[in-house]
């Protein structure tokens, strides 16, 4: 078992930003939480906390490793990493892509770093083990890599598609490691097209919350949608890689990071006192996410939201609250918000928390004052939705609601100063000014464009300090 020296042992800090102050009747509480995790390395193991000391200010809170406390579990790699690649038969249109997979998942085995177990699927329109097959997970070192990297040669193009089948087997074989921290990775170049719409739904319900995925599509024949909806309901991220070229450096990048989690399973918890309910509850930084429906009950008055698994990095959420209307000079603690991490017991570790008010002024000047951290990220939020629904207007033949829509997001891209999106949507309209969201829908937009576009349009920048 990995033991922590305290240089790598992960600490989290939990920040809140918001304008307290309502107009008397006012019912709608607003703010933006800001979760830090530094100094957890990339060594391996599962920190747990050490006696939880709440801190409402944004005070680190210190993390042990597991091999330092009692009755957590035995010794083992500290990560598990499955990496399922699309072997269905237009992998070989050009032939070239499929010999950019093999490569790319080459790429990603090199990453490993040892001691993490891992294995290698062949997805069609059904699942298979390439390595190292039997049932089980190899552990990383550089005989088992080079081995992995032989077995990759078995890849080869031909059958349908069928995702369910493939995540199932990620999970079968996730569950085989005594780890904490379970990823997969997942590349297809098409659309899912030998099961049902509601066969993968029911392998994803199943796969939720069990091990983290990212989605990766390749060229531009898949479908945009299907592939957000795997990355959103595994908590990881999704990206096109229009050219088949580029896998490699996405493929090594992308492990790169999961090999940089160390925290599995924390969980937002949310407490509101009697008369006040949740609105929702969205990640709004490095991306949006809305969480509000995947809400678990954790006591009275609690409810707790997934935010997967954590290395080190900054997270933003925005929790919208209604508490019940009061009178000038009343203030009343709107919600209480606690980082959480599960024991082996069944309880729950405190890892930083922060407390959301609400007070009731006359002052005008101050209960409409907007806070920047809010405001920017309400515009972030607008900003996702208006790309999806102009480019969803685009398709269906709208061109006046689409000019409308993604006239709208640049106007909101460029007020934000998010410069990528910015760029990306200058490849499918015209802008005539950025300021008033005044554009022109192209004539011809290039497919990988469109659809770069519509896979990265969730993505933020964080508030200007």
């Amino acid at each position: 078992m990995a033991n922590f020296s305290k240089s790598n042992v992960p600490q989290f800090s939990v920040d809140i930003y918001q304008n307290e102050y309502l107009p008397e009747g006012g019912r709608e509480v607003n703010a933006i939480v800001t979760v830090t995790s530094t100094g957890g390395g990339t060594t391996g193991g599962l920190p747990l906390p050490t006696r939880p000391q709440p801190s409402a200010g944004g005070t680190p809170i210190s993390l042990r490793s597991a091999g330092e406390v009692p009755g957590t579990a035995p010794a083992g790699p500290a990560a598990a990493v499955v990496i399922m690649v699309d072997c269905s038969g237009s992998m070989d249109y050009p032939a070239t892509k499929m010999r950019n997979a093999r490569d790319a998942t080459a790429a990603a085995i090199d990453t490993l770093r040892d001691g993490v177990a891992f294995a290698v699927v062949a997805g069609t329109h059904v699942a298979r083990e390439i390595y190292p097959a039997g049932g089980a997970l190899a552990i990383a070192d550089s005989s088992t890599r080079n081995q992995a990297k032989q077995a990759l040669r078995k890849l080869t193009a031909s059958g349908g598609t069928a995702i369910g089948t493939w995540l199932t087997l990620a999970d079968r074989l996730l569950a085989t490691a005594d780890v904490s921290i379970r990823h997969g990775i997942l590349l297809t170049d098409g659309r899912n097209e030998h099961e049902k719409p509601e066969e993968l739904k029911a392998a994803l319900d199943a796969c939720a919350g069990r091990f983290t995925c990212d989605a990766r599509g390749v060229g531009t024949d898949w479908e945009v949608k299907e592939l957000t909806g795997i990355a959103s309901a595994l908590l990881g991220s999704v990206d096109i890689v229009a050219d088949p070229s580029g896998l490699a450096a996405d493929f090594r990048q992308m492990m790169e990071t999961a090999m940089g989690k160390e925290v599995a399973d924390v969980s937002l918890r949310l407490w509101t006192p009697q008369g006040a309910e949740i609105g929702y509850v969205k990640q709004v930084a490095p991306t949006v996410e809305d969480l509000t429906s995947r809400r678990t009950e954790a006591g009275p008055r609690a409810g707790e939201y997934p935010t997967g698994s954590w290395g080190d990095e900054s997270r933003d959420y925005h929790i919208s609250v209604q508490v019940p209307a009061a009178g000038v000079g009343q203030e009343m603690l709107a919600a209480r918000v606690s980082l959480v991490f599960p024991q082996p017991d069944g309880t729950s570790h405190v890892l930083g928390q922060g407390l959301v008010r609400a007070v009731w002024t006359d002052d005008m000047a101050a209960s409409t004052r907007i806070n920047p951290q809010v405001a920017h990220y309400t515009g972030q939020a607008e900003l996702a939705q208006v790309i999806q629904q102009g480019l969803d207007a685009r398709k269906q033949g709208d061109r006046d609601s689409a000019t409308a829509k993604l006239g709208r997001a640049v106007q909101l891209a460029s007020a934000s100063g998010n410069e990528d999106t910015a760029k990306l949507l200058a490849k499918v309209v015209d802008v005539v000014d950025a300021a008033t969201g005044t554009v022109r829908l192209k004539a011809r937009v290039a497919d990988a464009d469109e659809m770069t576009l519509e896979t990265r349009s969730t993505k933020t920048v964080r508030v200007k300090k």
